[in-house]
């Protein structure tokens, strides 16, 4: 049955108008995203079985294009309007955090991460710079790749937090295997950073590892260096 076939009360469109997005279960605001079905398939169908075969909407959020189009009534198109809703969160959150507060709730510093970086498929190095204030002067992503001494570059870090006069520094980064554990290599980076930063009078104030839902965070573990 065609969604227009459907109590009005009960189309995922209709329903989010009137009750607000909340109201709608997962598989119906894709439903939303998606707009139509395919023959014997309606669109909420269709998001029923990217949520079943991608294990739930964050992996299927972080699908990359082949797989993404693996299923029937997806493609390239909806692909990049997919990715371009995401984007638009992302620099949302970021303009709302310079508009109007410092970073001062452990909560806003991670609802930005979560967008920033839940769903990359590699991984992504980003400094978040703060100002005297702890104030967001801008969020950077600086390296992409295996993180370890020789691929993440101190003294790019360096010049880039007094190209814009930052007093504080956030690291961050993903583990897309979903183990948020630390490396090795994760400590290492670390306490290089935190180092050549002391140099030029920058404190780093945390940096944080995002593995799907969890979260690594090194100043409440205790592990940065005074």
């Amino acid at each position: 049955m065609s969604i227009r076939d459907w109590p009005e009360g009960e189309r995922p469109r209709e329903k989010l108008i009137a009750l607000g997005p909340q109201a709608l279960s997962e598989a119906e605001l894709l439903a939303v995203f998606l707009r139509t079905g395919i023959v014997g398939k309606s669109a909420v169908d269709i998001a029923r079985d990217c949520l079943r075969q991608f294990g739930g909407l964050n992996d299927f959020l972080a699908a990359p294009l082949k797989e993404f189009s693996k299923i029937p009534g997806l493609g390239s198109a909806k692909f990049a309007q997919l990715q371009a809703v995401l984007e638009l969160a992302r620099r949302t959150v970021r303009e709302d955090l310079k508009r109007n507060s410092t970073l001062s709730s452990p909560r806003q510093v991670r609802d930005l991460l979560a967008l920033q970086l839940r769903q990359r498929p590699y991984e992504v190095f980003l400094a978040l710079f703060l100002d005297a204030q702890n104030r967001l002067i801008s969020c950077e992503e600086l390296f992409r790749g295996t993180l370890t001494q020789t691929s993440v570059y101190p003294r790019e870090v360096v010049k880039h937090a007094l190209a814009v006069n930052a007093a504080g520094v956030m690291f961050a980064h993903n583990h897309p295997s979903g183990v948020a554990e630390p490396s090795r290599a994760d400590h290492s980076l670390t306490d290089h950073l935190t180092r050549a930063l002391a140099l030029v009078d920058i404190r780093v104030l945390d940096h944080f590892i995002v593995a799907g839902d969890a979260f690594y965070s090194f100043a409440e573990r205790g592990q940065l260096q005074p």
